[in-house]
């Protein structure tokens, strides 16, 4: 089979075409052919080496939507599905064109979902669920602070917050994401290069949820917390290193709750699914380019001009369903 891989660390130009033996899938496994992956920051970080890989060759690919090869475990072929946990499978990544995946973590993609749309929701949407709802605790009638809500997580949060009846802020770099944050239901958009964020948000009362997507921008969540705030840490899109007033937070008897590496349940992942089957939430594809461009897409994240997510395609699965 045909997997993008890099034999080393370093710039988008380590990735590479190659043949690769196909996967030996186990007896609790279940063979597909991937049809679509997705570009994540993780992905950016394990090429140039500041995450840790298993070894190398390394073939990234956080997701992957395709269809089954082989039945195997109540699982037929010609099946569509997905897995949120592709990294793990045997064969490689997302970027192979064919992987083993444990059939306790595949998903059904539902009919009207395409392999694209499915991947695009993937981890980011499982992301974005749990940091809301799992460690954010999130309820109707709460005010949330997203940041960057051009990203793949953020763009899904702020769809998946107003769908449970809250009071949505996000932040943009220019006016021109504004507009289509709003247009995906933010009741606030904040340009970060314009405004600062908590004098805004405290203006307005304070947001009871943070969903912290930067990092260095720590202090500004605290300050704009409203009284016993939470703030999920989810990434580190400004860097890993942020100082904070540690008297503000105490006052406010704010919460700072550690993301990790975050997914929900599968159950919630299925559900996700079923939402954007019923258009109740719609990923966002920023871009949609060949496997073969890996390299070209992640110049494309790394730039961060792009709203929502770049989805790569294996041979001939466009807009299939």
């Amino acid at each position: 089979m045909k997997a993008v891989q890099f034999s080393q660390h370093g710039g988008p130009e380590v990735l590479q075409v190659q043949e690769v033996p196909d996967p030996i899938p186990g007896a609790a496994d279940v063979l597909m052919q991937v049809k679509a992956t997705t570009v994540n920051r993780l992905d950016l970080f394990q090429r140039d080496g500041s995450r840790a890989v298993p070894k190398l060759p390394f073939t990234p690919g956080l997701e992957a939507a395709g269809v089954v090869i082989k039945d195997n475990q109540g699982f037929h072929v010609g099946e569509r599905v997905m897995t949120t946990r592709a990294i793990e499978a045997a064969g490689g990544g997302g970027y192979a064109s064919m992987i083993a995946v444990p059939a306790a973590d595949l998903l059904r993609i539902p009919d009207g979902v395409t392999f694209e749309m499915a991947a695009a929701a993937g981890l980011t949407a499982s992301t974005a669920w749990g940091s809301l709802f799992d460690l954010g605790r999130l309820k109707a009638g709460e005010r949330v602070l997203i940041w960057a809500g051009a990203s793949g997580v953020g763009s899904l949060a702020i769809q998946f917050a107003k769908q449970a009846g809250c009071w949505v802020a996000t932040t943009s770099s220019n006016n021109a994401k504004a507009a289509e944050l709003y247009r995906l239901g933010a009741d606030k958009v904040i340009n970060r290069r314009e405004e600062n964020a908590a004098e805004v948000l405290q203006r307005a009362g304070g947001v009871n949820l943070v969903i912290e997507l930067v990092s260095t921008t720590l202090q500004t969540s605290i300050e704009a917390c409203a009284q016993d705030g939470r703030i999920v840490l989810i990434g580190n899109l400004g860097g890993q290193l942020a100082t904070i007033d540690t008297q503000v937070c105490r006052l406010k008897r704010a919460q700072i709750i550690g993301g990790g590496v975050l997914r929900t349940s599968q159950e919630n992942e299925q559900r996700i699914l079923e939402m954007v089957a019923a258009k109740r939430v719609t990923p966002i594809i920023a871009r949609a380019l060949p496997v073969e461009e890996a390299a070209e897409a992640h110049r494309l994240l790394a730039s961060g001009q792009l709203l929502g997510k770049i989805v790569l395609t294996h041979a001939s699965v466009a807009a299939t369903m």
